[in-house]
């Protein structure tokens, strides 16, 4: 129950944060006074949920976490601290903690119904650990507790808040990551002895890494860029002083992550990827579909990424990254702001702290795959279908080459041979094993063991199945969207193949920056009057052609029941638009290999030769002058199939 997730965090954060009751604990020597009162930037609903041990024992009988009540508490520390010296509890105490977080760490990111009691045991037992040593906080001292030994208690706690978010979709375990990750980082937990310790140095630098993760998911991107200087600086000095050692793994995280980057602008973000009840409609409001016999919602999605060289943080591709927060719920319009000029630079949307929202329904649950081996995909595909309720449907994203590609390497769990590190790349060479991977939608034959055919993906057909494939192959009419076989060419782009992403996911996440990066505009091209006209445009366009797809009796079936998702409605209905306008592009105009595709085929009142379609594109290149751009003449059209 989140009443009971909710109770838990607030102790949790009681626990691990008493120095913010400074009375107590102001002058002790593992807090400074200046780095542990609570920062003036955060909003009132934080400091209320940052409770003191002496305040929460006080407005409260007992403590509920995963079963564990104030009393059971005080009589386990009473009989650990009978017979058995103080720093001799504790250290069984971190042992007993670090077992059961590697058993939770270690734990498919499926499956999840089995694991939500292995989540609270976790919880339980680091609340144990902290009391414990808060309790005993001058004997710990005396017998050599170090200050960064606390800041690992509270990078566990935000590592097992991130685990639980990737497992369940759940916003605010995102969230809750983020404020224990914001609070080891102002307090500098790690950087007594950084430079004189290279397992603290590296320690550091695993959290920078893992708090980056969160952060652009989040899309906090001033802290991303805050912590990305505080890498580079602490990898720069790390080199400097401890010169035996190797750091080209934390230059190849620098490298992944300047090159995200770069590619993730603001621009990309001007509005925000995730389903917005200010500028989407709302579900309630979807037009009827007439031919639908069944309504189905989204209930998971598996994102599954293949293509060597992507760009990518960690095993985060850039494509998974944006179809991730594209099949999210945006929290409450107020914290979505315009903004007020293109050019600026800065990020154009202004984000609450605190993203969970209780009046949103829940996220479809996400599993992100990055170079499974074709049968560790198999397994999560099975566990997922598994555990789909009864009117949910599965998306499948897949972001694969033809054919098998040589030297990839498949996403590796912590029972391999090889230790698993930040940049896959640092462990290509060293690791046997090899697998290769991609999509044959042809009929199966030599092409390789770690290929996906459409016969391994036929038993999972028995369920709700909606396939986007960004892919160059096409094959079995199955229920799909497919991008083109080539992608399209950039107007004026002096190198067409700088990797940027896909550009049919592009449309998919965010259409309308896709068609100006299509036509040769930046962000600071255009202005922001433009933009919002655009906008418009696109969101009346898109909320005809679901009229006309919903009101259409020759919708086939299998789109006319997912139809009633807001999430794969927005997919299909985006779809319509990037097939218009690849469709009128006069370089790539009556080139079928450049047109994305769907199998069943939908009405030809969406085709790109319907004047709904026409209109859509012929205003959208008008706002930035570039009718010449496409051919928008209906004599000049050729037939569609």
């Amino acid at each position: 129950p989140r009443a009971h997730l909710a109770s838990a965090r607030s102790t949790l954060l009681g626990f691990l944060f008493p120095c913010l009751s400074r009375s107590s604990q102001q002058n002790h020597p593992l807090h400074s006074p200046s780095s542990e009162q609570i920062p003036q930037k955060r909003s009132d609903h934080e400091k209320q949920l940052i409770l003191t041990d002496d305040e929460f024992f006080i407005n409260a009988s007992y403590v509920v976490l995963a079963g564990i009540t104030k009393e059971e508490m005080s009589q386990n520390n009473a009989k650990s601290n009978a017979n058995v010296p103080v720093s001799e509890v504790y250290w069984s105490l971190v042992a007993k903690a670090d077992k059961k977080f590697s058993k939770i760490r270690d734990l498919p990111y499926y499956e999840r119904n089995r694991y939500d009691t292995y989540f609270y045991k976790v919880f339980k037992v680091y609340t144990q650990l902290w009391k414990f040593q808060q309790e005993n906080r001058h004997k710990l001292v005396e017998a050599g507790l170090k200050r960064w030994e606390i800041g690992d208690i509270a990078s566990r706690i935000g590592q097992l808040y991130f685990g639980q978010y990737m497992r369940t979709s759940e916003a605010s375990y995102l969230s809750e990551s983020y404020i224990f990750y914001e609070a080891v980082l102002t307090r500098e937990y790690y950087k007594d002895g950084i430079l004189q310790d290279l397992n603290l140095a590296n320690k550091q630098l695993r959290f920078f890494a893992r708090f980056l993760t969160v952060c652009l998911i989040l899309n906090r991107r001033e802290m991303v860029y805050q912590l990305v200087n505080q890498l580079k600086m602490l990898v720069a000095d790390c080199k400097r002083t401890f010169q035996d050692t190797d750091f080209k793994e934390w230059k190849l995280v620098i490298q992944e992550i300047t090159k995200f980057l770069n590619v993730d602008t603001a621009f990309m973000n001007i509005r925000p990827l995730r389903y917005s009840l200010t500028l989407d409609l709302l579900p309630d409001s979807l037009p009827h579909v007439v031919n639908a016999k069944r309504k189905l919602k989204l209930g998971d999605a598996i994102l599954c990424s293949y293509h060597p060289n992507e760009v990518k943080f960690s095993e985060l591709t850039i494509d998974s990254f944006r179809m991730l927060q594209c099949l999210e719920w945006e929290p409450s319009g107020s914290f979505y702001k315009p903004s007020g000029t293109a050019s600026t630079g800065g990020q154009g949307v202004s984000y609450s702290q605190e993203i969970s929202d209780p009046t949103l329904p829940p996220n479809p649950r996400k599993a992100v795959l990055y170079r499974p081996s074709i049968t560790h995909f198999l397994a999560v595909l099975a566990t997922v279908c598994e555990e789909l309720p009864p009117d949910g449907v599965l998306l499948l994203y897949l972001s694969a080459p033809e054919y098998a590609v040589n030297n990839v390497q498949p996403n590796m769990t912590h029972t391999d041979d090889c230790a698993t590190t930040i940049s896959s790349e640092a462990n290509v060479m060293n690791c046997s094993g090899y697998h290769s991977g991609g999509i044959n939608l042809g009929a199966k034959g030599n092409g390789g063991l770690n290929l996906i055919y459409p016969c391994d993906l036929l038993p999972f057909m028995r369920r709700p199945l909606f396939l986007a494939l960004n892919t160059a192959v096409k094959g079995e009419p199955v229920a799909m969207i497919l991008s083109p076989s080539c992608s399209s060419l950039i107007h004026g782009a002096i190198d067409p193949h700088q990797p940027s992403g896909s550009q049919f996911t592009s449309f998919l996440t965010a259409p309308l920056q896709a068609l100006l990066n299509l036509l040769g505009f930046s962000g600071s091209d255009i202005q922001m009057d433009k933009l919002n006209k655009a906008e418009k445009v696109l969101s009346s366009s898109i909320n005809l052609w679901g009229e006309i797809l919903a009101s259409s009796d020759v919708l086939h079936p299998v789109w006319a029941q997912v139809l009633g998702d807001p999430f794969l409605r927005r997919l299909l209905l985006r779809f319509i638009f990037c097939r218009a306008v690849l469709a009128l592009y006069a370089l790539t105009f009556n080139k079928k290999e450049y047109l994305p595709e769907c199998s069943p085929t939908l009405p030809d009142s969406v085709l790109p030769t319907a004047h709904s379609s026409i209109t859509a594109v012929q205003q959208m290149a008008d706002i930035f002058d570039a009718a010449t751009m496409f051919n928008l003449s209906q004599g000049s059209m050729p037939p569609y199939n």
